[in-house]
């Protein structure tokens, strides 16, 4: 897995980002949609464990592939991710979803994610935040509801973070809040690979306006069964 971020490092696609600008110490950076094109990437999301525990914890008859996400955090990065939930970036509605955070060098509670226990089930959906400027995505307005204040009110929250080593891994909710702080460290990476998985009751979404990721090659409408060849079955329950 170490190789293949290195080699989208080098060879990035078409959405890959850069948020830390180039004058600032640290390096934030991400990148997502590649998994055609990296063998390490591919050898994980099909044969590793990883969609088989999203199908056991969804109780889902199969799982599929939506994406993966790379996000890098270099040594000394200050830029932190904002809160937000994952669901009203994508096109995607149901309930039979899951993300997976998976480390690839030690990261202490301090300088991992943050996550509002209870969160997915609050039955909303929050306006997206970009990542870069901490703005809020250009939807129609009021087609979400605003990110609460939560750093002004963490109290009223459980927040929970874990110290994780190399191999272990979150497993959260689409609808799941959550935040990334910066890596201060002076000197350990922060690299971590996300994937994305579909279960039963997942439909295709028509959002207010772009999604991320884009899959522009999509034709479905509302509802649609996300049946393509972007998104593989990587598990199913015989």
């Amino acid at each position: 897995m170490a190789e293949g971020i290195e080699k989208n490092r080098k060879d990035p696609g078409p959405y890959a980002c850069q948020y830390t600008p180039k004058d600032k110490k640290g390096d934030f950076y991400d990148d997502y949609c590649n998994w055609q094109r990296i063998p390490e990437y591919q050898e994980f999301l099909f044969n590793s464990p990883a969609a088989k525990i999203v199908g056991q914890l969804t109780q889902s008859r199969r799982i599929r592939l939506f994406h993966e996400h790379i996000l890098v955090k270099e040594p000394g990065t200050s830029e932190k991710t904002p809160w937000h939930h994952d669901q009203p970036y994508y096109c995607v509605d149901g309930e039979q979803v899951g993300s997976i955070w998976l480390p690839l060098d030690p990261v202490p509670r301090e300088h991992g994610l943050e996550f509002i226990s209870g969160s997915h089930i609050w039955g909303k959906m929050f306006m997206p935040k970009k990542f870069l400027t901490h703005e809020e995505y250009d939807y129609k307005p009021k087609s979400f509801d605003p990110i609460p204040d939560i750093e002004t009110n963490r109290d009223q929250y459980e927040i929970l973070s874990w110290d994780l080593e190399p191999g272990d891994c979150i497993v959260f909710h689409f609808k799941t809040l959550h935040a990334g702080a910066g890596n201060l460290q002076r000197s350990n990476r922060r690299r971590a690979f996300s994937s994305r998985w579909l279960g039963d009751d997942t439909v295709f979404a028509e959002r207010p306006g772009k999604t991320s990721p884009p899959f522009p090659e999509l034709t479905f409408k509302q509802g649609d069964s996300m049946i393509h060849s972007l998104f593989p079955i990587c598990w199913e329950n015989h």
